[in-house]
């Protein structure tokens, strides 16, 4: 067991140092070196696709979900088997979701002035969390009927909602002319159009229920609050990636079947997207990005399964796993860091950080807080302080 949590600690520690290594702008050095096929390269895995597609970047959010889901089952089994009754597991997890859902609404309001938005990646897993719970209570065929028809139920939803007419006004939902001629999707695909879906439908009701300066119009980046429901599945995997880890399977049989999981995931979420029945769309969390993400999520987790368990490489496993032990901590800390101290900083630094030059000043800035931030995270696992939920 204990090496099994270590590759679950180094995944989520990896996941984590993805989201703190916004700080190096990789997309800044790529605007100074416009040739540069290294630094835009480096510069596109660091952002988010417009709509369809995916990036490392993206790669990040389903990462969290699947590991809570992880975390999830770890934690009923532990509980069940210490002999707690269900109103105090029921009790202690739905206060958990209701923790993350507050936090990630803090958060918001701190860094963008948002309020009464829900969807800041805390806000949606805590919301998640009310559904996965419920299902990871349930035997092992319930997982994957839950699974299964949450996106059905999903896809069916949105492919209902009617297709905006020629008529529609994008500009008035931030979607450009130029931005649909280059990222938008069309035919059957356009059920799930950026702020034009039945997601975005919902939050031009929902959101605009509770009080606002200005009337509430559309995610700029087309996310919507109804996006903890497919999440939720996302979660489901990490519930069943769990179960599989704490199988008492051989390692080659595990390998084999964490593997396979992954391969199917993401061959199924592109053959959906390439038929035209389901686009690969991240900010709306499409069932066929829950296949295509979730596969992805079970190939990393056997990445860190042979480091940690097979060849047994716990130096490797180490640093990342400082930051996967505290990974709500660096998350809080790292968003509120962004928001009050980067640019403030940053202005103040003058040339201390140009030491390899001007342009490339923001990677060297962004190294320096990556290793204090690291370090930081380090006294607290050499004390054993850790914050958790």
């Amino acid at each position: 067991m204990v090496t099994r949590v270590a590759a679950v600690d180094g995944y989520r520690g990896l996941v984590m140092l993805l989201m703190m290594g916004e700080v190096l702008q990789f997309c800044e050095i790529s605007t100074a070196n416009p040739v540069s096929s290294f630094w835009k390269f480096l510069c596109h895995e660091q952002s988010h696709v417009p709509w369809v597609g995916c990036s490392l970047h993206d790669l990040i959010a389903p990462s969290f979900y699947f590991l809570v889901g992880m975390a999830l089952h770890f934690s009923l089994a532990k509980r069940s088997k210490s002999g707690q009754p269900w109103s105090t597991i029921a009790t202690h997890s739905l206060a958990r979701g209701f923790f993350l859902v507050l936090l990630g609404m803090v958060l918001q309001y701190v860094r963008w002035g948002a309020s009464w938005s829900f969807e800041d990646t805390l806000t949606q897993i805590g919301l998640a969390y009310f559904v996965a719970f419920f299902v990871a209570h349930g035997s092992r065929r319930t997982w994957w009927l839950a699974f299964a028809g949450i996106l059905v139920i999903h896809w069916i939803a949105f492919a209902a909602y009617p297709i905006p007419g020629p008529g529609f006004r994008y500009d008035e939902v931030g979607v450009s002319p130029a931005w649909l001629e280059q990222n938008g999707v069309s035919g059957f695909a356009a059920h799930w159009q950026k702020n034009s879906n039945l997601g975005w439908a919902i939050d031009t009701w929902f959101l605009n229920l509770f009080p606002r300066a200005t009337p509430f119009t559309h995610s700029p980046l087309g996310l919507t609050t109804v996006n903890f429901f497919p999440t939720s599945a996302t979660m489901i995997l990490g519930v069943i990636g769990a179960e599989w880890m704490r199988n008492e399977w051989r390692q080659p049989r595990r390998l084999v079947i964490l593997s396979l999981a992954g391969v199917v995931g993401i061959a199924a979420g592109v053959l959906l997207g390439l038929a035209g029945v389901c686009p690969v769309v991240k900010a709306i969390w499409t069932p066929s990005w829950v296949l295509f993400s979730g596969g992805w999520c079970f190939l990393l987790l056997v990445m860190w399964y042979v480091v940690a368990d097979v060849w047994r490489q716990r130096a490797v496993v180490f640093p990342f796993a400082v930051v996967g032990a505290n990974s709500l901590l660096a998350y809080m800390g790292f968003h509120l860091f962004m928001g009050f101290a980067y640019g403030r900083i940053e202005r103040r630094s003058g040339k201390v950080f140009q030491v390899f030059g001007a342009e490339y000043e923001t990677v060297t800035y962004g190294v320096v807080i990556l290793i204090l931030a690291w370090m930081g995270l380090y006294f607290l696992y050499r004390k054993k302080w850790f914050i958790r939920l």
